[in-house]
């Protein structure tokens, strides 16, 4: 007994050996390139060196003197290099004051964008025998989406309420971004509906259904919406400059914006040797270019965590029944 048994596990040993062996030269066979896919390979890495090359000129600028940037030398690697301009930027205690301010709007903006995104995205899910007054307001949402009352009525509006110089002037304008409403309304309509059906049969509410059903299957959705939201309230300086009025409450971005390397007289006299000659490295390009490096830092740094949701949640969210 015990050869035969022996014996076929021995045999059973070979006949594994053999099939892995047939699935890695499957698996050495299609990862075989063709030359299109070399073609399409080739093609894409040029268009993103493409897309990177601004973003490395700009750092490298804003680590240059200020006559290589002045001069229009400097490639993609720094020439005579310092960092003068972020000394600048990061020295005032009100850098870190606009960063928190920014930090805060982000926060409130995006949670209350999520909130009424979705709330007012599920009941516009449904058809006309669910929800008979639909088309009304969709012809609201779209003609809101296309038209808008213009920066004075928004001014008073916002002046009327008593939210001049409050964080609420930067956030509740724009509390219900159109756009993702109508993307998140057509993600949920392709859930399948007997998935709702299902949930109403053991007893389920609508909020109950909301939130256990509909929101677990949209993250690819939700987390597009976010990305939207965390950048589009981020990278925001004009509504800064009209509602806020005192310099403490000012958002990263309008604070970036106002600031400026010229020198008056009087300015260049109560400086010191040491101080003169970092402002002299300074110009007002590679101070620029350092703006612009710290604003876009930390959504490189978000981006890459929603990354993976951003196509699905665009495609899938695009796709209107």
């Amino acid at each position: 007994h015990c050869p035969i048994s022996w014996q076929t596990g021995l045999r059973d040993t070979e006949f594994f050996k053999e099939e892995r062996g047939m699935r890695r030269a499957y698996v050495r066979r299609k990862k075989r390139y063709s030359p299109v896919d070399i073609i399409l390979s080739a093609i894409l890495i040029l268009c993103g060196l493409i897309c990177l090359e601004p973003i490395l000129n700009t750092v490298a600028i804003s680590f240059s003197d200020k006559t290589s940037a002045a001069m229009g030398k400097v490639g993609l690697i720094p020439i005579g290099f310092n960092w003068v301009g972020y000394k600048a930027i990061l020295e005032e205690g009100q850098f870190f004051r606009s960063f928190m301010v920014s930090v805060e709007r982000v926060i409130l903006g995006t949670a209350l964008n999520m909130v009424l995104t979705i709330l007012m995205a599920y009941p516009l899910s449904k058809n006309v025998k669910a929800f008979p007054a639909k088309n009304r307001y969709m012809w609201i949402i779209i003609f809101l989406m296309m038209f808008n009352g213009g920066i004075v009525p928004n001014f008073m509006l916002v002046k009327s309420l008593h939210l001049m110089d409050t964080i609420w002037a930067l956030i509740l304008p724009g509390a219900v971004p159109i756009f993702n409403v109508i993307l998140l309304m057509n993600f949920f309509k392709a859930i399948p509906h007997s998935l709702e059906e299902a949930a109403i049969i053991d007893g389920a509410n609508p909020i109950q259904i909301l939130l256990k059903v509909f929101l677990p299957m949209s993250k690819a959705a939700l987390a597009t919406i976010v990305l939207f939201c965390v950048v589009n309230h981020w990278n925001a300086f004009f509504d800064g400059k009209i509602y806020i009025n005192s310099l403490e409450k000012l958002p990263l971005q309008t604070y970036i914006q106002s600031l400026v390397v010229d020198l008056n007289p009087e300015q260049m006299a109560s400086m010191t040797e040491e101080q003169l000659n970092e402002q002299m490295k300074m110009s007002s390009l590679t101070f620029n270019s350092a703006k612009v490096v710290v604003s876009m830092l930390p959504i490189l740094i978000i981006y890459p965590f929603l990354q993976r949701y951003f196509v699905t949640g665009i495609v899938m969210g695009a796709v209107k029944e």
